[in-house]
């Protein structure tokens, strides 16, 4: 039988339920994985804003996150913050999907993490970007 939600699970989460006004926050916090079992999860916005480094116009995408837990799960409501933090940052597609991948491992050292993102169409062009780890030597 799987193992509920503890209170010791919450430890370490300031930012849900904080009664704070929520403000942007390149932090990203987690709490304990209580299964053995690999599977995975998937987590996606079409919220996701940033700004085009070179003429500061907004871009807009659909970022998706899977990844198989290892010791630890990332809360969402600090993933929503996080994702806001980069609203007014001038960042490359590619820059800007590799970040959240490294910040992804730093915080969960899961045991695989996939991020995608799939930036709107922008001078006729489409652009989607794919950053995995572990990363796969063979492509």
């Amino acid at each position: 039988m799987e193992k509920l939600s503890k209170k010791s699970d919450l430890a370490g989460l300031s930012l849900l339920g904080s009664g704070e006004k929520a403000k942007p926050v390149r932090k990203l916090e987690t709490f304990p994985n209580r299964s053995k079992r690999s599977y995975t999860v998937t987590l996606s916005t079409e919220e996701f804003t940033c700004l085009c480094p070179m003429t500061g116009q907004p871009d807009f995408a659909r970022i998706t996150i899977a990844y198989i837990p290892d010791k630890k799960i990332v809360e969402s409501k600090s993933l929503k913050l996080y994702f806001w933090s980069f609203r007014n940052e001038g960042v490359f597609h590619e820059h800007l999907t590799n970040i959240i991948l490294d910040d992804l491992v730093a915080a969960l050292s899961p045991r695989w993490c996939k991020v995608t993102a799939q930036f709107a169409v922008r001078g006729g062009i489409a652009i989607s970007v794919e950053a995995e780890y572990p990363g796969n030597k063979n492509k």
